[in-house]
């Protein structure tokens, strides 16, 4: 395949050498030609190598003829001009093709505002796939002056899937970065931090309405399921003072900032990941009293059918869970159990033998009360949880004796002792430690600890075991236990909104924007599990993360070529897919768009 250039050289002559460069390509009875510019860059070893700098597109025929016609070169001092052969085959005269002859100075062509395009446009696909603007074109109409609302939605999404911050930057920064102002058909005034904090105000009065969206989309493209919910509860912290009112409150912190007001929030995903509801609520808000009320609402958003709802322990109370057994649309759960309420079934377990369900677990039924109960132990799960007990209990043993050799009084003591507690969690149990009394001195005689051998022994049966319960009486426990290891999904979705997302810290004070802001995490959350799902059979081992920072790296730039006669021909143009690109655009069964469309503007100086 020929190739051929046309060497551009830049005023300075410092910079690199540029070129236009064309393929040829014979396909279906014709030569299709494809321009690209290139540069020219000498290495440490005085040899010279090419790297492609931006993609041009494909010249038909006929627009190859008006090239030839149109394209002079232009010296900058004389102002003389000639002829200029882009294709040195061409010996036939140039046919008249009656269009306008423009004049370029190539010697005065230039890159401008490169900024970050292929994450954008698979965000906009991924919203595309999902038909979101067939739910929110009718719930965000364009206001009387023009401003597309659904559009400054999709640059909130945009923004929050590929790199989260607050709305300040996005207005500052991240807009301008970005191709989306190219691929929406807008400029910076959709991004006014006015229209951005207007645009939140519109969207909660929506949620539940896209919840009930959200589900047929689920089953239509992805044929999900919804007779087995999983729920789960985090929180999320504000950087902020302590309000005298609102949902902001101090409470139990999952991300270890109990110095931190907080809100407290309710998720319920399917076995497969796709989240289908949530719910907001005060920080000071205790888990086992959340339930009744989330149930109440699936029951009259989706109608009382037969469900298995799968909880963690200490979600549920008693009351609930009869509630649950009472109801009369069955209503079933599979919860897991504290561990102290072994205690009391563990007589009982000891006379049933253990069935084996999968690999390495092996499970005991208990049939008391309509209820089934099943223990299960994991044994990759005992091999852990011994190493982690055994490390701890060592660097605990080795702190205490440390602190037998030192010299302290009864308080000091008391403090370091609280401190080695607090790292110790659970296993500063499995020691035994006499304290000096208050008007006693410290030493071996009156400070010393021991091993308490019972309570190991009883630590170590019980490792790797899981006390579940349900009232699926006759369910094959097989089934039972892969419900409840998919919480692990509902555990991931709280990483990926935490980490992927950034949810937190929260800035916002108003009790309407801090549901609005996490209302367009969860957006993004359903953007970013629709690239999980469309990922999955093809490219299993790819992230959503990873495949948003691959197409990070397709840049858009503008190409101007200026003219004689005080113009400039604006190519705005994104970089030529690399390999990995194209392996995932392949695998994903994605097609890039058509480069967009030329403009002429007049030059400014």
């Amino acid at each position: 395949m020929p190739t051929y250039c046309l060497r551009i050289l830049f005023i300075y002559a410092y910079l690199p050498i540029m070129f236009l460069r064309t393929k040829r390509r014979f396909k279906d009875g014709k030569v299709h030609r494809y321009w690209s510019i290139v540069e020219n860059r000498r290495t440490l070893d005085n040899k010279v190598v090419q790297r492609h700098l931006l993609y041009l597109g494909e010249i038909n025929d006929a627009q190859r003829a008006s090239w030839c016609s149109s394209i002079k070169v232009f010296q900058d001092k004389s102002g003389d001009c000639h002829q200029l052969s882009l294709f040195p085959e061409d010996v036939k005269e140039v046919p008249d093709l009656g269009t306008e002859v423009v004049r370029i100075r190539i010697n005065d062509l230039s890159l401008h505002h490169p900024r970050q395009w292929g994450a954008c446009w698979l965000v906009l696909y991924l919203w595309n796939m999902l038909d979101l603007d067939c739910f929110w074109d009718v719930k965000l109409p364009a206001s009387r002056k023009g401003t597309r609302w659904v559009n400054v939605l999709k640059t909130l999404v945009a923004y929050r899937l590929i790199s989260p911050g607050s709305e300040w930057r996005l207005h500052r920064q991240w807009f301008h970065h970005s191709a989306m102002a190219d691929l929406l058909g807008e400029d910076a005034s959709l991004v006014q931090k006015d229209k951005l904090y207007r645009c939140l105000d519109k969207l909660i009065i929506h949620k539940k309405d896209f919840f009930t969206f959200l589900v047929n989309r689920w089953r239509s493209l992805f044929k999900a399921t919804y007779d087995i919910l999983l729920y789960d509860l985090t929180s999320t912290y504000f950087e902020s003072n302590p309000p005298n009112e609102g949902k902001r409150k101090f409470g139990y912190s999952r991300d270890k900032r109990s110095d931190c007001v907080q809100v407290v929030i309710a998720l319920i995903v399917t076995p497969d990941g796709f989240p289908i509801a949530y719910e907001v609520m005060p920080g000071n808000t205790s888990d086992k009293t959340t339930l009744a009320e989330f149930l109440k609402k699936i029951e009259e958003q989706y109608g009382q059918v037969n469900r298995t709802w799968v909880m963690d322990r200490g979600i549920p109370t008693e009351e609930t869970l009869e509630q649950m057994r009472q109801s009369p649309v069955p209503i079933y759960y599979l919860v897991g159990t504290k561990r102290g309420h072994l205690n009391k079934l563990e007589k009982e377990f000891l006379n049933q033998p253990w069935e084996n369900v999968r690999s390495e677990v092996d499970v005991k039924l208990l049939n008391k009360e309509n209820e089934l109960y099943v223990l299960a132990k994991s044994h990759g799960r005992v091999t852990k949880e011994r190493l982690m007990r055994r490390s701890k209990l060592k660097r605990l043993w080795h702190r205490l004796s440390k602190l037998r050799q030192q010299k302290l009084s009864r308080d000091q003591l008391l403090i370091k002792l609280g401190e080695a507690k607090k790292e110790a969690g659970n296993t500063y149990r499995l020691i035994n430690i006499a304290l000096p009394k208050s008007n006693e001195a410290v030493n071996p005689d009156t400070f010393h600890f021991s091993l308490d051998k019972e309570k190991l022994h009883k630590v170590r049966r019980r490792e790797g075991c899981y006390l579940l319960r349900s009232n699926l009486t006759g369910q094959d426990p097989r089934k039972l236990w892969a419900y409840y290891i998919q919480l692990t999904e509902i555990e991931q979705a709280f990483k990926e909104i935490k980490g992927d997302l950034a949810i937190r810290p929260v800035y916002h004070q108003i009790d309407e924007r801090i549901d609005a802001h996490i209302f367009v995490c969860f957006i993004a959350y359903c953007l970013q599990v629709t690239l999980k799902n469309l990922a999955k059979e093809k490219s299993p081992g790819l992230t959503p993360r990873s495949i948003l920072e691959k197409f990070s790296s397709i840049q858009m730039i503008d190409v101007h070529l200026p003219t004689i006669d005080g113009r400039n021909i604006i190519l705005s143009r994104y970089t030529q897919p690399e390999k990995e690109h194209k392996l995932l655009l392949y695998q994903l069964n994605l097609t890039l768009p058509n480069q967009p469309v030329p403009k002429i503007t007049v030059r400014t100086n």
